[in-house]
C-alpha cells in the first residue's frame, strides 16, 4: 500500500514545518494540487510545493491538528482541524500517492464559508509573500 508509505513521509514532513526543499522530495514532478480557494488545478511539483508550503505556514499553526485519517490502496483522506484568526477551521486532504508513495495528487476541501474566506486571504498573502522573496 503506497499510501501508508506516503503518509509516513508526508507526516514527517509536516511535523518538521513543511520545508520547501522537504515537501519536493515527496511530491511527483507531475503532481496536481486541487486548492480549495483557486479554481484551476495548480500543476506540476513546484506550483504543488509553493501552495503546500504556504498551507503549511497559515494552516499548520499551534491549533493544528488531524483528526481522522482512512486509507484505501494509494489513497488517503485526512481530516483536520485549526484555528485561524479565532475562526474554526475544519478541512479534509484528499491526496493520492504513485506506487513509490510520493504524492501525485492532492486536493484541499475547507468548511464552513468563513473558514474558506480566512484561508483564501491568508493564502493569497503568503503566497504573495513567497513570490517577493524569490
Amino acid at each position: 500500500m503506497s499510501a501508508i508509505r506516503g503518509l509516513e513521509n508526508w507526516h514527517h514532513v509536516i511535523e518538521n514545518g513543511s520545508k520547501a526543499a522537504e515537501l519536493a522530495g515527496i511530491i511527483h514532478e507531475d503532481a496536481v494540487f486541487h486548492s480549495p480557494v483557486v479554481h484551476t488545478p495548480q500543476k506540476g511539483r513546484d506550483l504543488v510545493v509553493a501552495y503546500l508550503s504556504a498551507a503549511g505556514q497559515t494552516l499548520g499553526n499551534d491549533s493544528f491538528s488531524y483528526v481522522r485519517e482512512l486509507v484505501d490502496g494509494d489513497n488517503a483522506m485526512l481530516e483536520f482541524e485549526t484555528q485561524m484568526d479565532g475562526i474554526h477551521v475544519n478541512g479534509v486532504d484528499i491526496i493520492r500517492f504513485d506506487e513509490n508513495g510520493t504524492i501525485v495528487d492532492f486536493k484541499v476541501m475547507v468548511r464552513p464559508l468563513k473558514a474558506v474566506n480566512k484561508v483564501w486571504e491568508q493564502m493569497a498573502a503568503m503566497l504573495e509573500a513567497m513570490k517577493g522573496s524569490n
